[in-house]
């Protein structure tokens, strides 16, 4: 037990220490991607009623396809690698990917929805090097809308605390279809007490679309957003923290900010395709494998027309570390459109 939490401190503050670097150099140079999300395998084993970013039938992504992909993000200078899905945890060979990210000199992440999450597979994913595990639930019991609820999941959270060498974060929900959003509090503070990381989320339904939070749904969402914001949460908290873009979003009021999608954040399908983000496949829908560093440097000036209503609180997080850079040039974007 000793040698364990000997290990985990030691792990903890070289992720940290890795951390302040990618930030650091993230200030200094914005030509290179902060944060890149990319699917192994579009497949899930559970459908969630707003989610539109699932299928029940497709592969995995062939490893050595995804190895080279993995080899082209670390060319751009990407600092964070996160899979996604689908549930990238269906990957057979998930850990080998996490190890090239983390022997590229990158950070690696996984979006998971817990449901493989126990002791053995937790020491796996230790043992290759996994930087950070975010797990998104979205009510209490599970109903039509949602199986990521805390009672399936309780039991892998307490794997977690148990087991993981990694950061952990855990997302509560509002909107969407969420039936009871007093599940929202009763989540965060269950991950809270776990001694994880906590963050909220306004999500969008099925179409995409975004709806204002109803009375009941603001008022939960200003007390848990208190409580992510906390004295004895800021620093546990640092990224997740970002929260302020969502209180126009959860008045249904549009956001003014500078979208950074394509440039400091990117999102890499199945196809190997660059995205905007997972609500805006298609833009700009350029192979990785001949994106470039002016191509990142277009899209981090490009202004985007969806930004004001936009729910993607990952791309929004990213975007503030160059909230004070210059504007963004909508010429420039319909130049860079023009050269497709």
């Amino acid at each position: 037990m000793l040698y364990f939490l000997i290990v985990a401190v030691l792990t903890t503050l070289g992720r940290q220490a890795r951390s302040v670097r990618e930030f650091v150099r993230g200030l200094a140079h914005t030509a290179h991607p902060l944060l890149v999300q990319i699917i192994p395998i579009r497949r899930c084993n559970i459908d969630c009623g707003y989610c539109n970013e699932y299928d029940k039938v497709s592969a995995p992504v062939p490893a050595d396809v995804m190895l080279r992909r993995i080899d082209k993000l670390a060319e751009l200078g990407t600092s964070v690698v996160a899979f996604s899905g689908g549930e990238p945890m269906l990957h057979p060979d998930l850990d080998a990917l996490i190890r090239r990210i983390r022997g590229r000199g990158m950070m690696a992440g996984l979006i998971t929805n817990g449901y493989y999450l126990v002791p053995k597979r937790i020491e796996q994913l230790n043992e290759a090097g996994l930087d950070f595990l975010q797990i998104s639930i979205d009510n209490v019991e599970p109903d039509e809308v949602s199986k990521k609820s805390l009672r399936l999941l309780d039991k892998k959270l307490e794997h977690l605390r148990d087991h993981a060498a990694f950061d952990i974060n855990i997302n509560s929900v509002l909107g969407g279809g969420i039936k009871n959003p007093e599940d929202a509090r009763t989540i965060n503070n269950r991950a809270r007490a776990l001694g994880f990381s906590t963050s909220i989320g306004i999500i969008h339904d099925g179409s995409g679309r975004l709806k204002p939070l109803g009375p009941v749904e603001r008022k939960v969402y200003d007390e848990v957003s208190a409580a992510i914001n906390g004295p004895w949460q800021v620093f546990k908290n640092l990224y997740s923290g970002i929260t302020s873009f969502q209180d126009n979003l959860a008045d249904g009021k549009p956001n003014e900010w500078r979208c950074r999608a394509g440039g400091r954040y990117l999102y890499i399908c199945e196809e190997g395709l660059v995205h905007y983000c997972s609500q805006q496949r298609g833009f700009p829908g350029v192979p990785l494998d001949t994106y470039t560093v002016d191509d990142i440097r277009r899209a981090f000036n490009t202004p985007k027309s969806c930004a004001p209503y936009c729910t993607v609180g990952c791309v929004h997080r990213v975007s503030t570390m160059d909230f004070w850079r210059s504007p963004q040039d909508a010429v420039a974007g319909a130049q860079s459109v023009v050269s497709r």
